[in-house]
């Protein structure tokens, strides 16, 4: 069982948009073989879309809306990949997401540089302290200079850096990088489907010259002799407790670099580490099984209209058909065909270990954040549900659908990507989000994988909040002066709709008994 666990890497690949974290997983995929070409995600005239990306709307838009799943063997680990989208809509995926890694890779443009969404992802991932490694990314495009990148990374991220990885010349004249961590030379040649060639030369012999040029190789041993003085020595320690970020750089996209941070990687990147759980913490090599759901998706295979629930094993091992305890409902399941996936194909899969994230079938009777153990009551936390920013009303456009319109509905709220509430005034059903982009996803899955239309209707509100009370006078009289505002969410929990702000810190001074919460979760 140790064994299992020690070659184990679960890690997600995080950036703001457009940075290449699709690319960047492609490329992973190619060296691990379990894909021979690689989709280029731009390019219109193979109409090939990335291997992560296989949601409709995500072929169409070149953007990814959903995490993917994916795993594959590479020099002896097992690695589990899980893609996630980068758009600030999605954020809420993506922070869910980093509740079931034990690494993450941070993807940075290197003409852009640090961007707001990649600050936010840091703060998420220093809440859990997560180690990440940072790869800065186009190298082969004109950007800046590399020192200014590093000092940028530590003053916005705020963590410190060593460069493990140094390019050569950078844009036109970008010639390669010196892997520092193993003494190798990389020399690049632009070409999406094959590796370049690796050169082993010693820094200060005179064959430098002869494959970089004597101005280039001049500059290099000035920037390596500059790095060893100013950064301290590489530590894997510090690395694995989240004080340093390893950083490399590289074109994802001419796949370069790429090899040089997998085999890095699996290398210094933890194996699955302990889960806290209220009651106590859980350790990896348990004898008996837990795992918790932190993820649903609807329609991976639009001919079934299944969802499937994504569990993230905690401890021991996961065994098909064997009676688990779904804690919440204290009920025993039984799964015969749990998968494992490659972003929508699947497999079907026996036993799975700690880290490994294995996909049961879901009739409804999973929700984000549910625990499966052996029979003990474990409740694992921190899968944050945040309080919606925008609301529309959602209103059946063709009379014939009704049905499919409340199931598509149900299914793509399972997935907690949006919120709904359905007001007691009027009866009428409002989506809460956290991104205007959500109610066009929304929109655009109703109609192609559940055959339903729907259209929004404003509807003019500052926030939801769920309301709880001891005195249950004060509740009742609160609910009364506020009747037009009140709503319930799906589990029946009154939830508060305040207007404005105004509205909702007044609510709260003359309510003084009442607790107003701001996350689904308490």
């Amino acid at each position: 069982m140790n064994q299992e666990i020690e070659r184990r890497r679960t890690f997600a690949i995080i950036s703001h948009p457009d940075a290449g974290k699709t690319t960047l997983t492609e490329k992973f995929l190619l060296f691990g073989g379990q894909i021979q070409v690689a989709g280029a995600v731009k390019n219109n005239k193979i109409r090939k879309s990335a291997t992560s990306d296989w949601m409709e709307i995500e072929k169409q838009r070149g953007i990814s809306v959903s995490t993917s799943v994916m795993e594959f063997d590479y020099e002896g680990y097992k690695i589990n990949i899980l893609d996630t989208p980068g758009h600030q809509d999605f954020c809420e995926d993506t922070y869910r997401t980093l509740t079931a890694v034990d690494s993450a890779i941070i993807v940075v443009d290197g003409a852009k540089g640090v961007e707001t969404q990649t600050r936010k992802l840091m703060e998420v991932c220093r809440m859990r302290n997560t180690p990440v490694i940072i790869f800065i990314n186009k190298m082969d495009r004109e950007g800046r200079d590399p020192f200014d990148l590093l000092d940028e990374l530590e003053e916005e991220l705020q963590i410190s850096v060593r460069p493990l990885s140094w390019p050569i010349n950078i844009g036109v004249k970008f010639k390669g990088v010196y892997n520092i961590y193993e003494n190798k030379l990389d020399l690049f040649k632009p070409d999406k489907q094959r590796v370049t060639e690796k050169v082993e030369v010693d820094i200060n012999s005179t064959e430098l010259e002869e494959h970089i040029g004597e101005q280039d190789a001049k500059q290099l041993r000035d920037d390596v002799e500059l790095i060893d003085g100013v950064y301290p020595e590489f530590d894997v320690e510090t690395y694995r407790s989240a004080e340093v970020a390893p950083v490399f750089f590289g074109s994802a996209l001419n796949n370069f670099g790429v090899q040089e941070l997998l085999n890095c990687f699996v290398k210094i990147a933890p194996s699955p580490k302990p889960t806290k759980a209220e009651e106590r913490t859980v350790e990896p090599e348990e004898q008996k099984f837990t795992g918790f759901i932190f993820k649903i998706t609807a329609n991976i295979d639009p001919n079934h209209r299944s969802c499937i629930a994504f569990c993230k094993v905690c401890s021991g091992k996961f065994e098909r058909n064997k009676p688990y305890l779904h804690v919440r409902q204290g009920k025993t399941l039984r799964f015969s065909s749990p998968t494992q996936f490659m972003a929508q194909r699947k497999s079907t899969i026996d036993e799975a270990w700690p880290g490994d994230i294995v996909g049961l079938p879901d009739n409804g009777i999973f929700k984000i954040g549910d625990t499966l153990t052996e029979g003990e009551k474990l409740h694992f936390r921190g899968l944050p549900s945040f309080s919606p920013e925008m609301f529309k009303y959602i209103e059946n456009d063709d009379p014939m659908k009704a049905k499919q319109l409340e199931k598509g509905i149900n299914q793509l709220m399972d997935e907690g990507v949006a919120q709904l509430f359905v007001n007691q005034f009027n009866g009428r059903k409002i989506i809460g989000t956290v991104g205007q982009l959500q109610f066009e996803v929304i929109q655009y899955r109703l109609e192609n994988e559940y055959n339903a239309k729907c259209r929004w209707e404003p509807v003019h509100l500052h926030k939801a909040c769920w309301i709880e009370s001891d005195d249950a006078d004060e509740l009742d009289q609160f609910k009364k002066r506020k009747y037009q505002y009140m709503a319930k969410d799906r589990d029946g929990r009154d939830v508060f709709l305040a207007d404005s702000g105004y509205v909702l810190s007044m609510a709260q001074q003359d309510f003084k008994h009442i607790k107003f919460h701001f996350t689904s979760e308490f």
